[in-house]
């Protein structure tokens, strides 16, 4: 089977189902495993990836994700007669699922149902750690210049909120909407998470808020965007890291 990935968490997961040998292109942004992707053909960007070239290779299965990549291209490669399969989970059990599907596409079902499993019982125990406990108020940022945040409708979210947060800008409109100081300052959420992607935050940025915001710098995290907004694979391990950052805040 000759496989292509556009996605970086879902060229990880190819390699965990066991079909890393049959990945025969993945683009630049497609960094785990590291020795894995290493000799893989590169084929472009999330956003601009080379469909002359990824027709050329002729794949049996191109994997894509309907944030990280465009319609545009997913529409480009369909009209070349190419199979393309694009998901987008939002939640914990819906990227649950989406791994069985992709396992069974890959013929991997019994390894998909293992990650799949483990996916549920972990969301599973995080969400018991959280009963009785109080939510723990919190932002996630992803970018600035303008500041961006993420609303309930985004997976960094979803995993949060299992572990027993609360989104602060939840019921905003946009999936990821431009915040300013005073809204921070007005929701005064209990933690500030500033996550490395894809704006890659710094302690320096967790200073300059804290000093712009004038709240302790105890209350600002930089966070592991990979682990919490790559779905597949990494997800049992976002699960469980979502929930060490909410059981810290609460201590």
């Amino acid at each position: 089977m000759r496989i292509i990935s556009l996605c970086p968490s879902l060229t990880e997961l190819v390699f965990a189902l066991g079909r890393g040998r049959d990945l025969i292109a993945c683009t630049k942004f497609c960094v785990h495993p590291e020795r894995g992707v290493r000799r893989v053909m590169k084929v472009g960007g999330t956003k601009d990836p080379r469909v002359d070239d990824i027709g050329n290779l002729v794949p049996d299965l191109v994997l894509m994700n309907e944030e990280e990549n465009r319609s545009e291209d997913y529409q480009a490669l369909m009209g070349r007669g190419l199979t393309c399969h694009s998901s987008m989970p939002r939640t914990i059990a819906e990227t649950a699922e989406m791994v069985r599907e992709i396992a069974g596409l890959l013929g991997r079902r019994d390894r998909g149902e293992e990650i799949a499993g483990e996916i549920e019982s972990r969301a599973e125990a995080a969400r018991e750690a959280a009963m009785n406990q109080s939510p723990v108020s919190f932002a996630y940022l992803i970018w600035t210049k303008p500041f961006m945040s993420a609303n309930q409708d985004t997976f960094a979210s979803a995993l949060l909120c299992n572990a027993g947060g609360e989104n602060v800008f939840r019921e905003r409109e946009e999936r990821y909407p431009e915040i300013s100081l005073e809204d921070l300052r007005e929701q005064a959420p209990e933690q500030l998470y500033l996550s490395t992607e894809p704006y890659p935050f710094k302690s320096s940025d967790a200073l300059d808020l804290s000093l712009e915001l004038d709240i302790p710098l105890e209350r600002i995290t930089i966070v592991d965007g990979e682990l919490l907004s790559w779905h597949g694979s990494r997800t049992p391990a976002g699960i469980d890291y979502a929930s060490e950052l909410i059981c810290s805040a609460r201590a």
